[in-house]
């Protein structure tokens, strides 16, 4: 499944799901967002720290299987850091895994206690998976959870969900619209 040549779009997209939490146009420099908790910084962990940012960079090349290989790795060396599993969970689900992807964000939720960075990243794609699997209400607890923790896409999608605020931003585009054309005028007091 390896593809070195993405788009920007495609790359983009890649960010969005390897870095759920961050708002739109914001990066991270290494790719990957690890651990926000106190947890032990072992040799174990470091190492698994770093093949995951090896993970990060194949998936962003395209090159799925040695995500996913690396990946891999990073959950054997550090079978305990909850992060690993979050990052193998998106390369799961690009390669087609949607029952493996969910398994690693629910242990990826239970290792960070639903706390911190990666439990916002875990929530905020289960959620998505969730939507995708049309559990609306599922979508919504998961992406509630990330909110709480910070999740700023996360509030994003549940405020596009709820239908109130889908109408009202309609009914402001087409007054916004008309008025760009000329068709309406602002009330004046």
């Amino acid at each position: 499944m390896e593809n070195s040549h993405l788009s920007s779009h495609d790359k983009d997209v890649l960010t969005r799901i390897f870095n759920p939490s961050l708002p739109y146009g914001d990066t991270v420099e290494e790719g990957v967002q690890l651990e926000q908790n106190l947890e032990v910084e072992t040799d174990e962990v470091k190492e698994a720290k770093r093949l995951e940012v090896e993970g990060v960079k194949a998936a962003e090349s395209g090159n799925v299987d040695k995500a996913l290989e690396l990946l891999n790795q990073a959950v054997s060396t550090a079978p305990e850091h909850a992060s690993c599993y979050n990052n193998r969970a998106q390369a799961l689900r690009l390669h087609g895994d949607v029952s493996g992807a969910l398994q690693d964000l629910n242990k990826a939720i239970e290792l960070s206690r639903g706390q911190g960075k990666v439990a916002c990243q875990a929530y905020t794609q289960r959620g998505l998976i969730k939507r995708l699997e049309d559990d609306e209400d599922g979508c919504k607890e998961d992406l509630r959870n990330a909110a709480n923790l910070g999740g700023q896409f996360a509030k994003q999608l549940l405020v596009t969900m709820n239908p109130y605020a889908a109408l009202c931003n309609q009914m402001l585009s087409e007054v916004i619209g008309k008025l760009r054309s000329g068709e309406g005028e602002l009330p004046m007091e």
